[in-house]
């Protein structure tokens, strides 16, 4: 990068985000403004960015084993009693902020809290004072329905655009928390979900795209694209063809680091999912090529699914479906395991009573202050996280100039110089040809000086004439 360069690489894709919410949405004076890292030699910027009692739960089990997740501690260095409580925080948020919009979702998060805890505080590598930082690993809430889940777990994070006012605004009009995540509203939700399977179609092309610019940009000394992909879906995603579409590519590509997690608790809006939905979902996976793995007990098998995540990052040539067991509503005494707590408030009253049942004195929306403690540690460590991966492409920068300015460009989204005449030109006077055709000689035009454009057909390129001449399929092994 030239000394005159005032953006780093993670600083230019805040910096658009940023813009947008500041041009295109309200200023939010709220949030403050964040001093980003650099690379070595460039100068800085400074943007406004923007125990509980065990409810049983009834399940239909498969005649057919299907092997569940060893029990082994996977790095668990915190002590339960303060992960349990941790867990409870999000339950509440997610509780208190459906309660106070008399309109959501608090089913999904209830259930979900578990997972959800590990993968935000234990295992994922992300900057929440930079959610844009590039090398960040991905989340997807494709069951975008629960998306108090994701709003508690970025508010714990620290990140800037969920404060405690935003979930009390949650489902309101401009408010940064609305009914589903929208990326264009929310910096730390990296796609918009709402149909039920879209989200896990969308994990499918971030886990794509890492792959295929590891593949192109990694070196054997420097390997600077290296994140994975994670994605939370539900019996509705499962029921949607979009999401068995994405899943057979996702297979047949190879993805290794696409890891889901499925949230088995049977209960639809309508009730029990036996009165649509009997497939047997873990050997269909199978049937798919992916590497699937059961926790049975998704509720406290905290070390379940430790274990599963483990086994999961060591299958490196398939993705990765983890099962996970839960009960919808959890820790709700009266209506748990039931479709009243999938979309409604649960009620003063029930709120009361699994206050009672989880042992939760707090007012609402508190975080007691050992959680906020300990979930601080997030803004250093991503920090850290970001800071070292600069220097690394720093490094990376010096040794392969050319490789990284494209790889900057595809990133940020810039054309290059002149790219536009690239393009053919017509005139009245040009012989007719079929729009397909004429369509081919635009792509295959503009392939050779945009080197961040891909495409694909339907197993149709040869009839619609989509195919990129000079470059082969992205298969498996040869990305």
């Amino acid at each position: 990068m030239a000394s005159t360069s005032s953006l780093t690489l993670s600083q230019a894709l805040l910096a658009r985000a940023v813009s947008h919410h500041a041009t295109e949405h309200r200023r939010d004076s709220r949030l403050s403004p964040v001093s980003l890292p650099t690379f070595s030699g460039l100068k800085s910027i400074t943007s406004t960015a923007t125990r509980a009692t065990t409810a049983t739960n009834c399940r239909r089990v498969s005649s057919r084993q299907v092997r569940a997740a060893a029990v082994e501690t996977l790095d668990a260095t915190t002590d339960t009693s303060l992960v349990e409580k941790s867990i409870n925080t999000i339950r509440f948020l997610a509780i208190d902020a459906v309660e106070k919009a008399n309109s959501g979702h608090p089913g999904l998060p209830m259930g979900c809290a578990p997972m959800g805890h590990i993968l935000y505080d234990e295992v994922m590598r992300y900057n929440p004072k930079n959610p844009y930082w590039f090398n960040r690993d991905r989340f997807v809430l494709s069951a975008g329905h629960g998306c108090m889940l994701q709003y508690a777990l970025l508010h714990l994070a620290g990140y800037d655009s969920v404060k405690e006012e935003d979930l009390k605004s949650f489902r309101q009009w401009e408010s940064r928390t609305p009914g589903h995540p929208e990326n264009f509203e929310t910096p730390g939700v990296e796609v918009t979900t709402g149909p039920l399977g879209q989200g896990i179609a969308n994990a499918v092309g971030l886990a794509l795209a890492e792959k295929h610019l590891a593949a192109r940009y990694n070196k054997p000394d420097s390997e600077i694209v290296d994140h994975y992909t994670y994605v939370i879906l539900g019996d509705g995603c499962q029921m949607e063809g979009i999401s068995n579409e994405a899943c057979s590519l996702a297979s047949h590509w190879g993805l290794g680091k696409l890891i889901a997690f499925y949230d088995d608790n049977h209960i639809s809006i309508d009730g029990d999912t036996e009165i649509a939905f009997t497939e047997d979902v873990d050997k269909r996976f199978e049937g798919l090529g992916w590497h699937v793995i059961w926790v049975k007990n998704g509720n406290t098998g905290y070390d379940e699914i430790r274990a599963a995540i483990k086994e999961a990052k060591a299958v490196k040539d398939k993705p990765t479906l983890i099962k996970v067991t839960t009960t919808i509503g959890y820790g709700s005494p009266n209506k748990s395991n039931s479709y009243s707590v999938h979309g409604s408030a649960l009620g003063a009253k029930e709120v009361d009573a699994t206050r009672q049942n989880l042992g939760w004195p707090y007012e609402p929306f508190h975080v007691p202050d050992d959680v906020k403690q300990h979930w601080s540690r997030h803004t250093p460590a991503g920090a850290t996280f970001e800071a070292e991966w600069n220097a690394k492409f720093a490094e990376y920068e010096k040794k392969y100039s050319e490789e990284a300015a494209e790889l900057k460009s595809i990133i940020n989204g810039v054309l290059p110089a002149g790219w536009e005449k690239a393009l053919p030109t017509y005139t009245p006077e040009s012989p007719a040809d079929a729009t397909r055709n004429l369509s081919q000689q635009n792509l295959n035009a503009l392939a050779k000086v945009l080197p961040g454009l891909l495409g694909g057909s339907a197993d149709l390129a040869s009839s619609n004439m989509t195919l990129l001449k000079m470059f082969g399929d992205f298969q498996k092994g040869h990305s």
